[in-house]
């Protein structure tokens, strides 16, 4: 199971976003995710005629590594560490700090 997911609030813990959040736009399989508004770079895009495509710099969001990220507790507002617990019969993530389920409704 995996630790973050798609569509989680995230806080970035290191790099040259620290301390910023958003969220999860995809999560990769080589471990790395994809955050809204995060690690953005400008690109230099040449023109091409033949697919319409103009030229010019272009602002582009590069993946980031998912030990470089936390989940955001909603009661705290912090960035948590996760933990996986098996409840009813079902394995959930849960935080460290109050063992409160990710994505419960309190």
């Amino acid at each position: 199971m995996k630790r973050i997911r798609k569509g989680d609030e995230v806080i970035v813990t290191t790099g040259r976003d620290k301390g910023k959040k958003g969220t999860v736009t995809q999560v990769r399989p080589d471990g790395k995710v994809m955050v809204e508004g995060i690690n953005i770079v400008k690109k230099h895009v040449r023109p091409n005629p033949m697919s319409g495509q103009a030229g010019g710099i272009i602002d582009k969001t590069l993946p980031i590594d998912a030990s470089n990220v936390m989940l955001v507790n909603p009661k705290t507002g912090k960035g948590e560490r996760i933990g996986i617990k098996v409840v009813d019969g079902k394995k959930v993530r849960v935080f460290k700090s109050d063992g409160a389920v990710v994505g419960a409704k309190a």
